[in-house]
């Protein structure tokens, strides 16, 4: 992996950070989120880390992964730093501050990666239509081969249509989309993430694993 000012950057515009030191054994199903309006409430481009507050009720379903032996993976696209707005500097810093959040409530993440491409970005970033850029499966198809994934057992949670497009396109069987509705993804099930009952039916998916 290269390293772009002591940032784990596998390329210019992906960051693949491991976190932690808990290891799985192979063949075991992930659990992949997405970051901002998942974990996070969206403040648009977050590059405050003061701004960061977690959504109601994320970190049980982290720590439920968790305790189940679970690797739980942040799968985020950051096109605010193709753009110009901020760069790995800021997400750092941003990022260090939610994993700091969920670790005050016992939730641990194992693997974040985040992808800056973006077709209204500058040099070296400025790809249109990146595979590692949801809703491309690049990010969830880099860490299942890292941790040794079986993918099509993983669930994936995200508060946008291009995450469960992104799970669909990595062979997952389930999604979870925050404020979503109930539909079905060409072999991706796709359940409502509102209320504590669907938190509920979450939970019992993690611990069915």
């Amino acid at each position: 992996m290269a390293e772009s000012e002591g940032f784990p950057l596998a390329e210019p515009g992906l960051w693949v950070e491991r976190v932690g030191g808990r290891s799985f054994p192979a063949g075991r199903p992930g659990l992949f989120l997405d970051r901002d309006g998942t974990i996070n409430v969206d403040t648009g481009y977050p590059d405050d880390p003061a701004a960061m507050v977690l959504r109601d009720h994320i970190a049980p379903v982290i720590a439920a992964a968790n305790e189940h032996g679970i690797p739980v993976v942040v799968v985020s696209n950051q096109s605010g730093i193709a753009r110009g707005y901020f760069g790995w500097d800021a997400f750092a810093r941003v990022n260090g501050r939610v994993l700091d959040l969920l670790a005050e409530q016992n939730a641990f993440v194992d693997m974040v990666l985040a992808c800056a491409y973006h077709d209204a970005g500058s040099g070296p970033l400025a790809i249109a239509d990146h595979p590692m850029r949801k809703p491309n499966p690049g990010m969830l198809l880099e860490a299942g081969r890292r941790l040794g994934l079986d993918l099509r057992r993983s669930l994936i949670v995200g508060d946008k249509p291009a995450d469960m497009e992104a799970g669909r396109r990595a062979g997952l069987r389930r999604g979870w989309l925050v404020d979503g509705e109930v539909s079905t993804m060409d072999g991706l099930s796709v359940s409502p993430l509102r209320d504590a009952a669907d938190l509920e039916g979450l939970l019992a998916a993690i611990r069915s694993l």
